[in-house]
């Protein structure tokens, strides 16, 4: 792959970038108590959680794969992003209220209110695992080989230290508030840096090329493919993708911490339902950019090098400064959030229940001790990445396979009052089991049928080891149900709530828009 030549003005650009970063994380932490540290205090309005989800989940990994994706196999990848919006739209009706209201700091926890302490310990230890050894790793592996492009002859082990001290900086002296504050920043340069690219490849001859996929109907250029598509098959936009996309957004610490944050119920679902909107539109200025690439850089040997051949081929000096901070942007926040998050599942979920009588103040301490142990580790294992990577391969694999019992159990847990603790933490261990056994046996299984259609056999899997383990043991004490299960009362007492309210004010309007322009790019792009 090219290295990055970056002119005197890009490294200057660059330094400012650095600098800058830093000194506004400082600036604007909190850490006077634990909900300060871990959840900047419950006050953040829906636009800063609306660019702070966006932030933390735009990687590198996705700037660069989904526009290397959409460069080998069209606008299939989209799909992901598209249904996780609606994911998002039922999410932010649903579930985001019990989370708010509920008080929680963790997803793991809002298992123990619905359940027992079992179904959080097996949860927060599964993504605290991931967090550290997959996700914290990989980004600074990650971060890595892209400062590599800029500086080839840089040792590797010593960029992923100087970009951990980077991140840890502002992050663990400043808890969730220097994060959120930090990617909102990085959310504006991500999005200029993006359109400018887009901008660039298009009057460079990529709009034509689209052009002329459009009018020729090309599969490169639909959403909705044939069930034999190896991409993504359309059933699997059905019966696949809202099972991933509700793990990634609606379970996920790392995203769903931050809208633990909102000061409010109506502030947390706009931030949502705001994310869902930006989400959108990386199709225009993050896989579109990736088709019209094949017009000009034909034949390339990897798919994920076009990213870096539009940066290093179309954009000018100064520009080119812009590009790199924004990948850097991509890679800092996707880390600060995991990091984060990871601090918070370990002090929480673990620490608080073992010193119960700790001080907030000592719980803060606690979970700056287990950022600084946790990047550690990551530093340490980042380098393996490279030298494993069927063991990431097989990880995500499995990651795929645990995602649809822990999404059942946070479904069936909200809608039906009969599920019990026995019920979910049975589901929850015999989905683990089961997706241990797909790791070695699922082509004997399921031959070759595309992961996105073996989705649904392990949600009701799931679901039948739930029901039948809930009917044939006790009913759930009335504590564990009353506050934490949905129904349709809740929807009329909001409905005459909202009587009289300004349409733009409304959160559901905003939601059936949104829902509207999905459903519309659904039938545009079919």
């Amino acid at each position: 792959m090219d290295s990055i030549n970056l002119s005197g003005i890009d490294i200057a650009i660059l330094i400012v970038y650095i600098i800058a970063i830093i000194w506004w994380g400082l600036r604007h932490g909190q850490s006077k108590d634990s909900t300060s540290y871990f959840l900047a205090g419950r006050n953040m309005t829906w636009p800063v959680i609306g660019l702070s989800l966006f932030a933390a989940s735009i990687s590198s990994s996705t700037l660069i794969g989904q526009s290397g994706d959409a460069y080998s196999t069209g606008i299939a990848v989209f799909n992901y992003n598209l249904i996780s919006v609606i994911v998002m739209i039922f999410f932010a009706i649903f579930f985001l209220p019990f989370y708010i209201q509920s008080g929680i700091f963790t997803m793991p926890e809002f298992l123990e209110r619905r359940f027992d302490a079992r179904s959080r310990y097996y949860f927060s230890f599964i993504t605290i695992i991931g967090n550290v050894f997959l996700d914290a790793a990989a980004a600074l592996y990650a971060a890595a080989l892209i400062i590599k492009l800029i500086i080839p002859e840089a040792d590797l082990q010593i960029i992923i230290i100087i970009f951990a001290i980077f991140v840890a900086s502002y992050t663990i002296p400043g808890g969730l508030s220097s994060a959120i504050n930090v990617e909102l920043v990085q959310a504006v340069i991500l999005i200029i840096g993006s359109v400018i690219l887009t901008w660039l490849i298009s009057v460079h001859g990529g709009l034509e090329h689209l052009k002329e996929l459009f009018a020729s109907h090309d599969m490169m250029v639909r959403l909705v493919r044939p069930l034999s598509d190896p991409s993504v098959p359309w059933l699997g936009l059905v019966v696949g993708i809202p099972v991933l996309g509700f793990y990634f957004w609606c379970n996920n610490q790392t995203l769903v911490q931050r809208v633990l944050s909102a000061r409010s119920v109506d502030e947390g679902r706009k931030g949502v339902l705001f994310v869902g909107f930006l989400t959108v539109l990386t199709l225009f200025f993050i896989v579109m950019p990736g088709i019209m690439a094949q017009k000009l850089f034909p034949g390339l040997p990897k798919p994920d090098m076009v990213y870096p051949k539009m940066v290093l081929n179309l954009m000018p000096v100064g520009l080119l400064g812009i590009m790199v901070s924004a990948l850097i942007a991509a890679l800092t926040s996707t880390l600060s959030a995991i990091l984060n998050s990871a601090s918070t599942l370990v002090t929480m979920d673990f620490y608080s229940k073992f010193r119960p009588k700790a001080s907030s103040h000592h719980l803060v301490t606690v979970g700056r001790i287990t950022s600084v142990i946790i990047l550690v580790i990551a530093v340490l294992w980042a380098p393996q990445i490279g030298k494993f990577g069927s063991l990431v391969k097989y990880y995500q694999q499995m990651l795929s396979y645990i995602a649809p019992p822990i999404v059942t159990v946070f479904f069936i847990g909200l809608f039906w009052k009969r599920a019990n603790s026995k019920g979910a933490f049975w589901g929850l261990i015999f989905g683990f089991i089961v997706a241990i056994l797909m790791l070695f046996f699922k082509d004997d299984v399921f031959g070759n049928m595309h992961f996105l259609l073996v989705i649904p056999f392990l949600v009701a899997i799931s679901l039948v080891m739930i029901v039948v383990i809930s009917l044939l043991t006790t009913k759930p004490a009335p504590d564990k149900v009353k506050d934490y299960t949905w129904t349709p009362s809740l929807f009329i007492q909001e409905t005459l709530a909202m009587k009289g309210m300004k349409w733009f004010v409304n959160y559901r309007f905003w939601a059936g828009l949104l829902l509207l322009f999905c459903l519309s790019m659904l039938f545009l792009f079919r």
